[in-house]
């Protein structure tokens, strides 16, 4: 089982920037694919990015393509999302998830999910 904390959410001017983190609990963090999705309000949740266990691979949204950047720290049980050059179409809450296969892009094929952090872009 997965643990998985978020953090680094917060209020900010469009065109600024914030770096997400994701604390997972567990021996076998490296293993995991890890993914960044978001929910704005009325809107169904999707994939913003993903990293694999080894961060040989990673997948970005089109939305979030150069602006965004996922990384993890397998010593530290963490993977991080860096955002810059926000807009206010970035708000929303961002989820972290654990997936057991592959570089998935859809929610259903990740097992565990943190409580989300919110983050909300000003114009």
């Amino acid at each position: 089982q997965v643990q998985l904390v978020e953090s680094g959410g917060g209020l900010v001017q469009a065109g600024g920037s914030l770096r997400l983190s994701c604390a997972g609990s567990g021996r076998t963090f490296s293993s995991w694919t890890m993914g960044w999705f978001r929910q704005a309000p009325g809107k169904e949740r999707e994939f913003v990015a993903g990293i694999s266990g080894q961060s040989a691979r990673t997948d970005y949204a089109d939305s979030v393509k150069g602006r965004f950047t996922i990384s993890r720290d397998n010593a530290k049980n963490t993977v991080y999302l860096q955002m810059n050059s926000l807009n206010p179409e970035d708000t929303a809450v961002y989820y972290c998830a654990a997936a057991r296969f592959g570089l998935p892009t859809t929610a259903a094929a990740y097992n565990y999910w943190g409580q989300g952090t919110q983050v909300t872009v000003s114009s």
